[in-house]
């Protein structure tokens, strides 16, 4: 019997569902070429998370690089911690578009939408 202790593996910081990963490689080879979609975590919102998404030419020293699907895009690293096995998705619904994140982090979610809380 081993005294080293059994770890089971961490989750993925994020994966891409099929039609992120879709969507992502559409817009990196249209309008965003030679840019990536950098995720964050700011404050704003009632329940004082928020995503933030921006397409940057080059990555911070700090983020970190998640690849999915044959996409790369970039996570800054204080947002891991809030980040950690979320699925990012592409919605399409008949008013709206937009990416989406199932994340398993969250405790709760104010009643506009746009900020969470973990």
């Amino acid at each position: 019997m081993s005294d080293v202790a059994t770890r089971r593996p961490l989750p993925a910081l994020m994966t891409l569902s099929d039609q992120a990963a879709k969507r992502l490689k559409a817009l990196y080879a249209g309008s965003h070429q030679g840019q990536l979609l950098r995720i964050s975590v700011g404050t704003r919102g009632c329940s004082g998370l928020s995503y933030e998404m921006n397409f940057v030419t080059a990555p911070q020293p700090t983020d970190e690089r998640v690849e999915d699907q044959d996409v790369t895009l970039l996570v800054d690293r204080k947002a891991t911690l809030f980040l950690t096995g979320t699925v990012m998705d592409y919605e399409v619904k008949d008013l709206e578009s937009g990416f989406t994140f199932r994340n398993p982090n969250e405790k709760g979610r104010c009643g506009c939408g746009e900020s969470f809380h973990v």
